[in-house]
């Protein structure tokens, strides 16, 4: 896999609108340093997939970012004004991989608390009841929801007010493919002319939804380059599904998964709306090596 960074550090990516800062940035918690001298800009309305394996210190990032965690050292700006002022952390939203609603509301009654907080209006919460497609359960309590279904709810609460900049934490994680597929379409729509930060996993749905990928490892910044830069030699992706299928006969197995080697990542949305219009169910897409692995090297 190849793919240079923009530079080393700082990292910059030049636009209009907003920008975002983070400066030799130092974070954990305690006694335990996650964070190690990230230094990267953007500037630019677009989507920037922060990729790494669990531990590489996404979750760090976003909560330091989003003024949650105070840095050891180093600062993160927002047009040049530290995180640490109210109005600097205005700009941005921060949907953790936690979505944290109370089961006992309906959606309605959570969106409406939620628009309180954000100081939203109820015609706010009319409009993403419609941008999120949740309208139709609007009256169902959150503890009677689907996984995809209360995704999209934490969504919506993210977009209430509109802010320059969003921070989304795997936000489709334990979700099956198509349910993921439909939310990262509706992030791609919802986020237009805005900074989005969106930390993942696999390199596939950074494939599928980045314009940039930022990597981490070992909580430090690893690689900071446009998307179709990076490309992969070696890419095997494993399927799993609800019920036996004559479909994947003719492919490899490895423990419950259906295994194939593919050109590259950008291969696997095609794939999946392939295997789904031919009636496979599918429960899991996986890579099955790490393809990640170049990149933090």
């Amino acid at each position: 896999m190849s793919g240079r960074p923009v530079s080393v550090t700082p990292s910059h990516v030049q636009g209009n609108g907003l920008s975002l800062t983070c400066r030799s940035l130092h974070s954990g918690y305690r006694d335990k340093p996650v964070l190690h001298d990230v230094s990267f800009t953007v500037d630019r309305p677009a989507v920037y997939v922060v990729l790494g394996p669990n531990g590489a210190g996404k979750t760090t990032l976003f909560r330091t970012i989003a003024g949650i965690l105070r840095p050891t050292s180093g600062e993160v700006f927002i047009d040049g004004v530290p995180v640490a002022q109210q109005s600097s952390r205005d700009q941005l939203h921060y949907l953790s991989h936690m979505d944290g609603i109370p089961d006992g509301l309906t959606v309605r009654e959570s969106l409406d608390f939620y628009a309180q907080v954000e100081r939203a209006t109820s015609a706010d919460v009319e409009r993403v009841l419609d941008q999120l497609e949740i309208r139709e359960f609007s009256n169902t309590f959150i503890s009677k929801l689907s996984a995809g279904q209360r995704k999209r709810v934490s969504i919506a609460r993210v977009f209430l007010r509109e802010r320059g900049i969003y921070l989304l934490d795997e936000p489709t994680a334990s979700l099956d493919p198509k349910v993921a597929r439909e939310i990262r379409s509706l992030i791609l729509e919802l986020s237009k002319d805005r900074i989005v930060l969106y930390s993942s996993h696999n390199l596939f749905e950074a494939h599928e939804i980045g314009q940039f990928v930022i990597t981490l490892k070992g909580g430090a910044l690893t690689l900071f380059d446009r998307m179709e830069n990076v490309r992969s030699a070696h890419f095997i992706i494993g399927v799993r599904t609800l019920e036996p299928t004559p479909v994947l006969a003719d492919w490899g197995r490895k423990g419950d998964y259906y295994v194939r080697e593919l050109p590259g990542p950008e291969q696997v949305p095609t794939l999946i709306r392939d295997l789904e219009a031919q009636g496979v169910r599918l429960r899991e897409v996986r890579e099955m090596e790490n393809p990640l692995e170049d990149l933090f090297t």
